[in-house]
């Protein structure tokens, strides 16, 4: 038996469908269990899953870096004290970049799936029970010694599942209330990015491509959420919702009638391009907020990440504009402090940030500080060149700085200064423009932030805003890029 484990990826928030490891069980032969670290004590669930799943049991983990890599390493490493016969594989996002540290340097650790497992992981069961060589599965990695690390390189992208088994979970326990709507749940229908842009890590899990459901299983989905548990909103976790045209058209005139709300991820430059019939479809069908990687103020920066080598800032303003007007609200993502002149770069930004708000206040903001990732280009190179290293074992990685570098909130190889200034905007911008993604903040508490902070919004004056820190923690403020909705 597969024994599944979702390690908690965030505390104090109900816990989102695991739709990866949900995919990935509808390719297995063989009988599965789902451990989720968001709904019970991992280890002691772990522990009764496992010797309830006997000899043959195999662990299965998804890992992302952050919460989920800083439960992984300590659980499974009191599971391989606990099981050492039980094989541990891990996937996912950490895994398929840092397979080398992850199995140099966790020895609980015996396989690697890098990029999608939905081919790999099931060879990779058959060969746990009738033998072979590992060297004939695309997409893993192991250990064939104790400093011998091999792997044949990511798997390739795989056809997106027609159906996945979320009738086999409760769905009720995975429903939230968001911004979008009092019963909400999320949904993956399709795999990848066609873009290659130079910061991103899902280029390495995919390489530029893509593939997706049709229009149509999409839409049933929908209606079997509404069905089964009266859901009322949906987010959809593609790395590009709004990649085709043709199919969101299509997505939208079929979920019109079921009067849900719902948000997605895309691109500036591709939401341009659509015609004002597919807008109006979208907003009539629902659409309430667009996730956008609107990424910096500068032009040059824009051309250093690869954005396709058409986007400029100008096209973030168009598009925020148009999205007033049909009432989508945009919620754009920043990368602040790129190479190779960063505090240049951070400033552009924050004056674009102003002028975005300026068009369209009701835009949600999201402000990352770079953090290279490791895909080929000029960014990475020159975070290199400044001192950049990645954590050289796992338990570097769950170090608090690292963690901290993994949310896009710290960049301490390069200094503290520019951190610090950009999170000072930050704090003032959150406290004059609160978004609207925090449920819990009371609309007293909103105008209260927005007149402490209006004279340094009106200013440009930053620096030191302690009282807003302060207020800001006192009603534990969320910000949407750690918490979600």
């Amino acid at each position: 038996m597969v024994v599944f484990y979702n390690p908690r990826s965030s505390a104090g928030r109900k816990p989102i469908l695991p739709l990866s490891l949900i995919a990935l069980a509808g390719t297995l032969d063989e009988p599965w269990t789902l451990v989720d670290g968001n709904l019970a004590d991992p280890l002691t669930s772990l522990d009764a899953a496992l010797v309830r799943a006997g000899e043959d049991a195999v662990l299965a983990v998804t890992v992302m870096p952050g919460p989920q890599l800083q439960e992984a390493v300590p659980i499974c490493r009191e599971i391989k004290k606990r099981h050492g016969r039980v094989p541990i594989v891990w996937g996912g996002y950490f895994p398929t970049q840092h397979f080398e540290t992850c199995l140099s340097t966790g020895h609980f650790l015996d396989y690697v799936i890098r990029g999608h497992g939905d081919a790999a992981f099931p060879a990779l069961l058959r060969l746990l029970r009738e033998g072979g060589d590992p060297s004939t599965i695309p997409g893993l990695a192991w250990r064939q010694g104790p400093a011998d690390i091999r792997t044949t390189g990511v798997a390739p992208i795989p056809p997106v599942p027609t159906t996945m088994p979320v009738e086999r979970f409760d769905l009720s326990t995975y429903v939230r209330r968001t911004v979008l709507g009092q019963r909400t749940l999320g949904y993956h229908s399709s795999y990848g990015c066609p873009f290659t842009c130079n910061f991103c890590a899902v280029v390495s899990m995919v390489g530029g491509r893509w593939n997706a459901q049709p229009a149509a299983e999409v839409a049933r989905v929908v209606r079997h959420y509404i069905e089964t548990v009266g859901a009322d909103s949906v987010e959809f976790y593609d790395n590009n919702f709004f990649t085709s045209q043709k199919r969101v058209g299509a997505f939208a005139e079929a979920v019109m009638p079921l009067s849900i709300r719902w948000w997605g991820e895309g691109r500036v430059d591709t939401l341009l391009r659509y015609d004002d019939d597919t807008w109006r479809a979208m907003a009539d069908s629902g659409l309430s907020m667009v996730f956008l990687g609107a990424e910096s103020g500068s032009a040059d920066t824009l051309a250093a990440m690869d954005k396709g080598g058409t986007l400029r800032p100008e096209h973030t303003l168009q598009l925020v504009a148009k999205m007033r007007e049909l009432g989508i609200v945009p919620e754009l993502s920043f990368v602040l402090g790129n190479p190779p002149d960063p505090e240049r770069d951070a400033e552009q930004t924050i004056a674009f940030v102003r002028e975005v708000k300026r068009v369209n206040p009701a835009a949600e903001i999201i402000l990352y500080l770079y953090s290279p990732e490791p895909v080929d280009g000029a960014l990475y190179d020159d975070a290199v060149a400044a001192g950049f290293t990645w954590p050289e074992s796992l338990d570097a990685w769950i170090a608090p700085d690292a963690a901290r570098s993994v949310h896009r909130r710290n960049q301490s190889w390069r200094g503290r200064d520019l951190s610090r200034r950009i999170r000072d905007f930050e704090r003032v911008l959150n406290a004059y423009y609160p978004t609207s993604t925090d449920l819990g903040l009371p609309a007293m508490a909103r105008k209260g932030l927005r007149a402490a902070a209006a004279l340094r919004w009106h200013t440009g004056f930053y620096a030191h805003p302690w009282g807003l820190r302060a207020a800001q923690k006192v009603l534990r403020y969320q910000r949407p890029e750690t918490t979600g909705f």
